[in-house]
């Protein structure tokens, strides 16, 4: 095994030669860009390759699905997605224990763990996750909703906080996408539709995050998906073989990238691709991970962007989950061509780390077979490197499992989550409800226990004086492991919900309140609910309270709500606002337009 000293000023010595000669390396008194061309002159190739793939690990004893930390010793592997995570407890000895397995490779280069959202409502196994001890608040077309920058700041600084505990170090978000598709499935991933609100809501959260400057005290921001993932075609999602392009019929491109200037102007430490081919444009038709156009004459030469660029997850060689699902790969527009030209393809295109990947002999043969140069490997391995030193991992990637415990939903964390989660309601019709404690209360969707606070629950809308649901917003359920967690398709309610909803309205008067993970024809709704509410991610009692007029609703749409289906489809999907004569717009109840 590899052996490292410390000597008092911080240098660490290791046995680089396994000779019994303990030589100095990482000093961190020096310049992270001497340190980093200290550490990668005495890189092999296989252990370049092994920075430049981002795994997806799994902590566990691995007796079901495989951990993916075998690929630490295996291939070198050092960055890795995380998909399920423990509790905050377990979740640091993790981190703790592939540190030691880091530790014990040649070079001991440490781990850098990355994650999606987990601090929301939303749960799709291949974009966000929700439960756990980690604090709540919206999801981020919410904070959106806010419209407030500063609190958004002092969230994700929360959120990063909690991240930091638990060994996590990459936030695989934000994300940079425009809704300007209403039926997009991951609408609430995005901070709407208005280039101008998302810009600084985008740039807000970046910094909440990463700090002024990334340093040991930051998580590094991943803001993708470059050059914009928010125009899908039909609104189908680039994971399935159904959504592969982005479409420009309004010839809108720069709009699209304006969220991005922000996140430039601000630092973000990386950018993520996006995996479908934009149509109409003057870039090349191939998705974005293997598009030189998009990734070198865009984001290196345009923008001058010179952190890490991580392909979107498994381009390559897809997923599998054993015993349960093996996924194709997402190489959209390159699919004719063998594996190893894809990877050199999107080497050469300017991809620094493959998503959701572990075959670093694709990277190895690449170079072997004369068909990309080392050099190119090399200037990959100096950006995550350069990153996993401004992270302080190299001066001390370990977390104290009893910190987590104390950090990770902490009750500051919890009320600022809720504070967050009420600012972001929005009251689209009527009046506030009276409450009082002999009011009889139909509700649905909601906890009898949370209602009774408010009144007395009853079990039939017959009986009561006023009814609260909570509604979904509409989409058309799809089949497949994935695609059911892809809220896609129409945005009407079924016909018989409609009615049905439209009875209740005519038995008692009745708030409606709709969670907006995309957007929904309300217009039905509109006509008959005594007051009509949208949330992006509340808690019961925050929706009650706004029912019942004990907390205001200040949010603002991030988005406009469509009258009807027939406008979504008239609309174009790169051009914001454009479905014609929207129930609301966005920014109501404050909107000028």
């Amino acid at each position: 095994m590899l052996r490292t000293l410390r000597h008092h000023d911080g240098t660490r010595f290791r046995d680089l030669n396994h000779n019994g000669t303990m030589e100095p390396y990482e000093d961190p008194r020096l310049p992270i860009d001497e340190r980093v061309a200290d550490l990668l002159g005495r890189m092999t190739l296989a252990e370049k390759a092994g920075l430049m793939c981002c795994g997806r690990m799994v902590p566990g004893d691995g007796s079901r699905i495989p951990t993916g930390a075998e690929s630490i010793g295996e291939r070198g592997v050092n960055t890795f997605g995380l998909t399920a995570m423990p509790a905050p407890v377990e979740m640091a000895r993790w981190n703790n224990h592939v540190q030691e397995l880091a530790a014990a490779t040649r070079l001991g280069i440490p781990v850098t763990l990355a994650s999606d959202p987990r601090h929301g409502f939303t749960e799709n196994p291949a974009t966000a996750f929700t439960g756990g001890a980690f604090s709540r608040g919206p999801e981020p077309i919410g904070l959106a909703a806010t419209d407030d920058p500063e609190l958004v700041r002092e969230y994700a600084a929360a959120m990063a906080a909690e991240l930091r505990a638990v060994g996590v170090r990459v936030a695989i978000h934000p994300m940079a996408d425009l809704a300007t598709e209403p039926r997009k499935p991951r609408t609430s991933g995005t901070f709407g539709e208005d280039a101008d609100r998302v810009a600084r809501i985008l740039a807000a959260y970046i910094r909440g995050m990463q700090g002024e400057r990334l340093g040991p005290d930051s998580v590094a921001c991943m803001t993708k998906h470059f050059p914009g993932g928010g125009p899908q075609e039909r609104g189908e999602d680039p994971h399935f073989a159904y959504g592969t392009r982005t479409v420009y019929p309004g010839g809108n491109l720069d709009y699209h990238l304006r969220p991005f200037e922000a996140a430039f102007a601000v630092g973000t430490a990386q950018v993520m691709t996006c995996y479908s081919i934009p149509v109409g444009t003057a870039l090349a038709e191939v998705g974005s991970s293997f598009n030189r156009d998009v990734l070198t004459g865009l984001l290196r030469d345009r923008y001058g962007f010179d952190g890490v660029v991580c392909s979107d997850f498994n381009v390559l060689t897809g997923m599998e989950i054993p015993g349960i699902v093996a996924l194709p790969p997402r190489n959209w527009g390159v699919e004719h061509l063998t594996i190893a030209e894809q990877a050199a393809m999107m080497l050469h295109a300017g991809v620094d780390q493959f998503g959701g990947e572990t075959r670093t002999d694709l990277i190895i043969d690449a170079v072997h077979s004369g068909a990309v140069e080392e050099s190119r490997i090399d200037a990959s391995a100096r950006r995550i490197l350069r990153d996993k030193f401004r992270l302080g991992l190299f001066d001390d990637p370990y977390v104290d499992p009893e910190a987590a415990e104390r950090v990770v939903g902490h009750p500051t964390h919890v009320e600022l989550g809720r504070r967050v989660q009420q600012r972001s309601l929005v009251r689209l019709t009527g009046e506030v409800f009276v409450a009082e404690p002999r009011r009889r209360l139909y509700v649905e969707n909601i906890d009898p226990e949370v209602a009774a606070r408010y009144g007395t629950v009853v079990q039939r809308p017959e009986d009561a004086d006023l009814a609260v649901i909570r509604i979904d917003a509409p989409y058309e359920p799809r089949e497949g492991l994935l695609e059911r967690h892809f809220h896609a398709g129409s945005l009407d309610f079924p016909a018989g919900e409609v009615e049905r909803l439209g009875k209740l309205c005519a038995t008692v008067p009745t708030a409606i309140d709709v969670f907006l993970d995309r957007a929904a024809i309300l217009t039905e709704l509109a006509g008959c609910a005594a007051a009509l509410l949208a949330d992006f991610g509340a808690d019961d009692d925050l929706v009650l309270d706004a029912v019942f007029g004990h907390a205001p609703t200040p949010g603002t749409l991030p988005f406009d709500l469509p009258s009807s289906m027939r406008a979504v489809e008239d609309s174009r999907e790169d051009m914001p606002f454009d479905t014609g004569e929207p129930l609301f717009r966005c920014g109501h109840p404050h909107s000028t337009r």
